[in-house]
């Protein structure tokens, strides 16, 4: 079974160090895109609408209190089929070169987020799980830029 881990760990081998906020928006677009191309998660772990963007909250624990994050240990790469590690390469390729702060706001402006933060405030905390459905659904209505 894959996990979030390895698609961190496999963005992290392809892009080096980066920061925490982006690892966690490289990982939400990579399930994004699989969902949208493939019709099928990488991953099964839920990803929440936090204040900064969507969350892997198994991802976040295993990084938590790192500004910057080079490894994930307990990530196995091995793991992903080479049709997934060809969506997480166009990910990394397309918003790889995109700040930290760009991912927030482009996430923030993105259906999958906004309806699963419904009412809350900017800046309020929130661990609702954005659908897996309405990402496959929005995504799939993209033209493809990857």
């Amino acid at each position: 079974m894959v996990s979030s881990l390895d698609v961190a760990e496999y963005i992290l081998q392809q892009k080096g160090p980066i920061t925490a906020m982006k690892l966690q928006k490289l990982v939400y677009y990579s399930q994004a895109w699989a969902l949208a191309l493939e019709q099928e998660p990488i991953f099964d772990e839920p990803i929440e609408a936090w204040a900064n963007g969507p969350v892997v909250r198994d991802l976040f624990n295993t990084h938590r209190g790192q500004y910057y994050v080079a490894t994930v240990p307990q990530g196995d790469p091995e793991q992903l089929a080479e049709e997934q590690k060809e969506t997480i390469e166009a990910v990394v390729i397309y918003y790889g070169q995109k700040s930290a702060q760009w991912l927030r706001s482009q996430t923030h402006s993105e259906e999958p987020w906004r309806c699963a933060r419904g009412l809350c405030s900017e800046g309020a905390r929130s661990n609702k799980r954005i659908s897996f459905e309405v990402m496959q659904n929005y995504y799939a209505e993209l033209e493809p830029e990857l």
